[in-house]
């Protein structure tokens, strides 16, 4: 891989709107719905040659020239990491359906027509010895150690013969001591509020969707369960502008607008 810091996900759009990305590859990320600015973004794939690698075809994937169609979480098998530090291996329920594959399968064979070697994998047991063999802290996770253990194994694992690390910083104590920190520099928002838009809108989470709902908002019963989105105000600006509990209102921003229902609550600061 490449030494030299790249570009960050809002810096390649940027990149791309002003002619200096020439090319993209997205894989299993949906930027036209989840960035800043979808109209920017939209004009700014639009001006690149882009290739993307999803199992849905999202707005992002109606962009691209070409669509590499890759397999779901349920037709490969593999890993998951989750963010407690535990590796669990995934076995899949079905093959992958069409013309799809696992994406390591499709990194494997572009490559290989590009020329390039040390791709060429039997199956993800060896992608994994790789990971051993060049990550220290994944050194004992290995294939066969999952295939014996449901429950996984947490990082860091050096060897075999180490049973996983439950607690990275016990007692209050880092492995350097202390704590590390950077001092950085103010930086002011791209915009902030004025007199003619005076609030602060940022995007949220709910429980029954995740990210842009590219695979929860194609579940019958998750959408039963939230239908339709709503926007979340504070008490004080609701009673200021008139606004009740579940009423559809108009918001708009500096690129468009759009109606939705309201939710007052105590989460959500004044302005």
């Amino acid at each position: 891989m490449d030494d030299q810091i790249g570009l960050t996900v809002v810096e390649m759009t940027n990149a791309a709107y002003q002619g200096d990305l020439k090319a993209l590859y997205v894989m299993g990320e949906n930027p036209v719905m989840s960035d800043p600015d979808s109209n920017h973004v939209r004009a700014a794939l639009q001006k690149t040659f882009l290739i993307v690698q999803d199992i849905f075809m999202t707005p992002t994937a109606e962009l691209a020239e070409v669509v590499l169609p890759a397999a779901s979480f349920a037709e490969k098998e593999g890993t998951f990491t989750s963010t407690e530090r535990r590796v669990q291996m995934v076995r899949k329920a079905i093959e992958p359906v069409g013309n799809s594959k696992p994406d390591w399968q499709i990194i494997a064979l572009l490559a290989r027509e590009m020329g390039y070697s040390g791709l060429n994998y039997k199956d993800v047991s060896e992608i994994l010895d790789e990971i051993n063999r060049t990550t220290p802290i994944y050194g004992g996770i290995t294939w066969e150690r999952l295939q014996k253990n449901e429950a996984g194994l947490q990082w860091p694992c050096p060897d075999i013969s180490h049973p996983g690390t439950i607690y990275l910083h016990r007692d209050g104590k880092f492995s350097r001591g202390k704590g590390y920190f950077h001092p950085i520099s103010f930086k002011e928002p791209a915009e902030l509020p004025g007199k003619e838009y005076p609030f602060i809108l940022s995007t949220g989470r709910i429980l029954w969707h995740f990210h842009t709902g590219t695979m929860s908002r194609r579940s019958k019963t998750l959408n039963e369960r939230v239908p339709e989105g709503y926007v979340e105000i504070s008490k004080e600006d609701a009673e200021k502008l008139q606004i009740d509990n579940n009423e559809m209102i108009k918001v708009t921003t500096r690129r468009g607008e759009i109606e939705i229902k309201a939710k007052i609550t105590h989460k959500v600061s004044k302005g």
